[in-house]
C-alpha cells in the first residue's frame, strides 16, 4: 500500500511555521515528511529560506514522523563531506528515520558561492562521485578521496546512526532517473510518471521506493486558489532547463511573468473538490509510486489538513 507525506516549503515558511505544520501533518493522519533545501526561494513572494538542518533538529523534537530532503544539493554549495555530517546527525536525531533526498541542483541556489554552474551532464558526473563519498563517511571509516571533482583528507564522522543513511535521488530527466537506479536507495520526482518509475527499476532500482510530490491548492474558493498558485508557483511551469540555470529569484519572477494563470489551473490542483485530490493522488499509485506527498500551496494551512484528515485521507487506501 502507498503511504501519504507531507511537503514542507521552505520557500513560503519560516522555521517555527514548519514545525507546526509537522505537527498539524501528524495529527492529520499523514505519515512522513519532505522538506525542501533553498537557499533562496524561487521568487520574492514565496519570502523565506531557512537553513534546513536547523529546522529538521526541531523537527526531530516535534514530530515522530520519517523526514527526508526534496532534495539537497551536495555538490556545490555543501561539499559532500560536510552534507554527510549533517545528514548523519539528522538521522541520529530522528533516531533513524530520516531520508537524505538529493539532486543536481539549480544554479538559484548552488552559484550563491561564485562558483561556474556546470551544465546538466557533468553535475550527474559530480552527484554520483558525491553519494560515493557520502556513502564512505557513512560506514564510520576515516576516509581520503582524490576524485574527478572532490578531494577529502582524513575524514571520519563521529556521529552516525546504526544503519548508514539512505539517500535517494531525485530524476526529472531519463539520465537523472537512470542514476537514481545505478546509485539510489530510492528514487523521487514531481511528477505521476510511470515511464520514469519503469526506467528507475529497470536502471537498477528493483523493488526500491519510488517517491512522488503532488503541488495543491486548497481552498474553499476556487478562484482565490487559483491566484494564490499563480502568485507563487508560476515558476513551476517554466520548461525543460531554465529551472536549472536562472541565477536569482528576481530572474525567475521575470520569467514568470510569461505563465498565465490558465496554464498554473492546468497543472496544480486549486480547489476544494474531493474527488479531485483523491485523483491526483490516485495518479501516482497507479503509476507505480509508494509514496506521494502533498504541499498546500499558500500560508494558513490548518484548513488544508482538517480537509485531509477528514475527506481525502480517509478514503486513500492504507
Amino acid at each position: 500500500m502507498a503511504e501519504y507525506g507531507y511537503f514542507l516549503s521552505c520557500e513560503e515558511h519560516g522555521p517555527a511555521a514548519l514545525v507546526e505544520q509537522a505537527r498539524m501533518a501528524e495529527q492529520a493522519g499523514f505519515t512522513s515528511l519532505w522538506i525542501s533545501d533553498h537557499f533562496h526561494p524561487w521568487n520574492d513572494a514565496q519570502g523565506q529560506s531557512p537553513f534546513v538542518w536547523s529546522v529538521i533538529g526541531a523537527l526531530s523534537e516535534a514530530t515522530s514522523l520519517p523526514i527526508e530532503t526534496a532534495v539537497t544539493c551536495p555538490i556545490m554549495r555543501l561539499h559532500p563531506a560536510v552534507t554527510a555530517q549533517a545528514a548523519a546527525t539528522a538521522a541520529v536525531q530522528t533516531q533513524g528515520r530520516f531520508r537524505l533526498g538529493v539532486g543536481t541542483g539549480e544554479a538559484l541556489n548552488e552559484h550563491v558561492l561564485g562558483d561556474p554552474w556546470p551544465r546538466a551532464a557533468v553535475r550527474l558526473e559530480m552527484l554520483e562521485e558525491a553519494v560515493q563519498v557520502m556513502r564512505q563517511l557513512f560506514a564510520g571509516d576515516e576516509v581520503s578521496h582524490h576524485g574527478k571533482h572532490y578531494a577529502v583528507e582524513n575524514a571520519r564522522l563521529y556521529t552516525l546512526p546504526d544503519e548508514p543513511v539512505p539517500i535517494d535521488v531525485s530524476g526529472f530527466g531519463p539520465a537523472a532517473t537512470e542514476l537514481a537506479g545505478r546509485v539510489g536507495d530510492g528514487f523521487l520526482t514531481m511528477e505521476p510518471d510511470a515511464e520514469a518509475v519503469e526506467r528507475f527499476r529497470r536502471s537498477g532500482g528493483g523493488s526500491k521506493p519510488a517517491m512522488g510530490g503532488l503541488k495543491v491548492c486548497w481552498s474553499s474558493d476556487r478562484e482565490e486558489a487559483l491566484r494564490t498558485a499563480h502568485r507563487l508557483w508560476a515558476t513551476e511551469q517554466l520548461p525543460g532547463e531554465l529551472p536549472q540555470i536562472l541565477p536569482t529569484p528576481r530572474h525567475f519572477e521575470q520569467a514568470a511573468e510569461l505563465i498565465s494563470p490558465d496554464r498554473v489551473a492546468e497543472s496544480v490542483l486549486c480547489g476544494d473538490d474531493v474527488e479531485a485530490h483523491l485523483a491526483a493522488i490516485t495518479a501516482y499509485t497507479k503509476a507505480g509510486f509508494d509514496t506521494v506527498c502533498v504541499h498546500q500551496i499558500g500560508h494558513g494551512p490548518r484548513g488544508f489538513f482538517d480537509f485531509y484528515r477528514t475527506k481525502v485521507l480517509p478514503q486513500l487506501p492504507q
